[in-house]
């Protein structure tokens, strides 16, 4: 059985024409030097371009960053980036709060939690816990009985065409609608006022 041959060691010094630029904090090292490849072995020649650039950034990493030992190992503190990356687009304008938005800073009201938002309530009655809004949820309570009471005052105010078994119904659909023309009137303040600032 031959051993295998072992591989030459590389030299550790990378010797370049005009050395290497570095930013340690990205870990980054730049070859201004022009690259010269060999097409008839081309993935050999590109993997020396990657050693040599690998060794002399770990080269620089050794020779100018602190080492600190510690019980997980040696760790390395690296400087902080100088290079500046550019970003694909503009930083985005800050939006201008809406007129809830200042409301609630105003009177100091903060956002619900998690628990506060989930959509379920516990109903007294039947001793379940169900949904506050949706498919048989809370607020559509009482719209299915058969029995319904009736107050002959608004009866007598009643709209023609309209009965007490759509009321519930018609009432949340126009609450969705008061709470999209708000909204639209908000996002309209919104964009005026910023507008006026620019």
């Amino acid at each position: 059985m031959s051993i295998p041959a072992s591989k030459p060691k590389l030299p550790v010094v990378v010797e370049k024409p005009t050395p290497y630029t570095f930013d340690l904090g990205y870990l980054m090292a730049e070859d201004p030097n022009s690259i010269t490849l060999d097409r008839s072995a081309l993935e050999q020649s590109l993997a020396e371009v990657a050693r040599d650039g690998a060794q002399s950034l770990i080269n620089q990493l050794l020779t100018t960053c602190p080492l600190s030992s510690t019980k997980d190992g040696v760790l390395l503190s690296l400087p902080q980036p100088s290079t500046r990356l550019p970003r694909e687009k503009p930083v985005p304008a800050v939006r201008p709060p809406t007129k809830w938005e200042r409301f609630a800073a105003k009177k100091g009201i903060t956002p619900k939690t998690r628990e506060q938002r989930r959509n379920l309530a516990y109903d007294e009655e039947t001793g379940e816990w169900k949904r506050k809004w949706g498919y048989k949820a809370l607020n559509k309570k009482g719209e299915g009985e058969w029995l319904v009471e009736v107050d002959p005052q608004a009866e007598a105010q009643r709209k023609e065409g309209t009965s007490i078994r759509g009321d519930g119904r018609r009432e949340r659909r126009e609450r969705v609608k008061r709470n999209e023309r708000k909204m639209r009137k908000n996002m309209r303040d919104a964009a005026e006022s910023a507008k006026l600032k620019k």
